[in-house]
């Protein structure tokens, strides 16, 4: 990933005021956009078209890249839609959802933006990219409302047209931080080399200082990597002490997280003992199966996620799309952080059409549904979710976080199992966050 540092604002960085929706666009763009149908796809049996009683609506992510790929989601989009449309669409109108494959690649994040533009997509849903600076004006300047985003950059919660359903790297960063604070030695935090994981160490170190503990060793590392034998050996000489207070070694690099583990798990015989920890996202009950479950590195880890543990029955609403749509699919994964914030995106996006009754579903309709104060219920999967134009976090530049609540889970006998009950409120946390 490539790109100027910066140093992210703590006001709204652009205007708030919604311009006019396509009508506004130079038929050349338009015509552009509609060349860029290659690497998208259509749910099938779904008529194309933005007629009335169709709804047109994208879903990306990145998918076959040599870094962090999130094919489930858009897979996962797509079963949603058949779903919805066995049983007579949303409000009857038809829902035809695009996907498209934004490669961990700002321009691909981009041609995926003004696809959804040119398609006249009244919403982005669930979608995965570290790229928002790519795709976020955008679909400002067409009036598109990004809603339930992944959370894994800075600009998800500052765009006035952002709907963020979880707290992302902020809350679990923020979340682990503090839990760790209480139980490690020092700690390095494992992070990509990249504008996204520049946002990572003070997010970590806003928990850790909460619990009177030093900042973390900021450990950069790259994103694609095929070993991780160096920032191993970096880490345990940060962590490891001879003290008898166990350090900790946090990776954060999304799907290469297996990867440094596995460089991890050579080198730490020559260092004294210590404990991993870690967010949801960058291990998952997969990964740990892979790893070697109860003998693997993980054994002991503290995880960090936004949502109860997959088993929990509050799921079964969207495992029975999955079954019902998405049978024998392998890229979906019901305990895929990715597929889970899509099913609660789909839900809130769900909830603001049928705000709308009989009336126009158009992107300015759909924003004005969630501005307007629209109460949004998740099954207990999260709180209601309302955005207001400046919430609890605006001070430290977050003023999009309307979810700060994080679960605390661990790795006993290989399993996730939940640490603590119930949810883990991080605002106050954020609040002293040096963003």
């Amino acid at each position: 990933m490539t790109g100027r540092r910066r140093t992210p604002s703590t006001v709204l960085p652009r205007p708030l005021v919604r311009p006019a929706r396509a009508g506004v666009l130079a038929a050349g763009a338009l015509a552009a956009c509609a060349a860029l149908v290659a690497g998208c796809g259509v749910v099938p049996g779904v008529t194309g078209g933005s007629g009335d009683d169709t709804i047109t609506v994208m879903t990306w992510a990145p998918e076959g890249t040599g870094a962090t790929n999130k094919p489930g989601i858009p897979a996962f989009a797509e079963a949603y839609g058949r779903w919805v449309n066995a049983r007579g669409g949303l409000n009857g109108r038809t829902l035809e959802v695009l996907t498209c494959n934004e490669r961990d690649d700002a321009v691909a994040a981009a041609r995926c933006a003004r696809r959804a533009v040119a398609e006249n997509a009244v919403a982005v849903v669930g979608s995965y990219s570290q790229h928002g600076d790519a795709f976020l004006p955008t679909l400002e300047a067409a009036g598109i409302p990004y809603i339930g985003g992944y959370g894994i950059t800075h600009d998800e919660f500052t765009s006035p047209l952002s709907y963020p359903v979880n707290g992302g790297q902020p809350a679990l960063l923020a979340g682990l931080g503090r839990t760790l604070a209480d139980v490690c030695g020092p700690v390095a935090l494992v992070r990509p080399d990249t504008i996204a994981g520049d946002q990572l160490p003070p997010l970590l170190d806003s928990g850790l200082t909460a619990g009177g503990h030093d900042p973390a060793g900021d450990l950069r590392a790259a994103e694609a990597a095929t070993s991780y034998g160096d920032a191993a050996e970096r880490a345990l000489e940060h962590a490891a002490t001879d003290t008898g207070e166990k350090g900790c070694v946090v990776p954060a690099l999304g799907d290469r997280t297996g990867t440094f583990m596995d460089s991890f798990r050579r080198a730490r015989g020559e260092h004294p003992e210590v404990r991993t920890a870690t967010v949801l996202g960058s291990v998952d009950q997969t990964v740990l199966d892979a790893s070697g479950g109860a003998s693997g590195p993980y054994e002991g880890a503290y995880v960090t996620g936004w949502y109860p543990e997959a088993g929990d029955a509050r799921w079964d609403p969207m495992k029975e799309v999955v079954r019902a749509e998405a049978f024998g699919d392998n890229r979906i994964d019901p305990a895929d952080a990715g597929v889970q914030t899509t099913w609660i995106a789909y839900t809130v996006f769900r909830q603001a059409v049928e705000s709308l009754g009989d009336g126009e579903v158009s992107a300015d309709a759909v924003t004005g549904a969630l501005d307007g104060g629209l109460k949004v219920t998740t099954g207990n999967l999260t709180p209601t979710l309302r955005w207001a134009f400046q919430d609890a976090l605006a001070a430290v530049g977050l003023p999009r976080l309307v979810n700060a609540n994080v679960t605390l889970q661990v790795v006993e006998g290989g399993r996730l199992v939940s640490a603590v009950d119930g949810f883990t409120d991080v605002t106050s946390t954020l609040k002293e966050a040096a963003l």
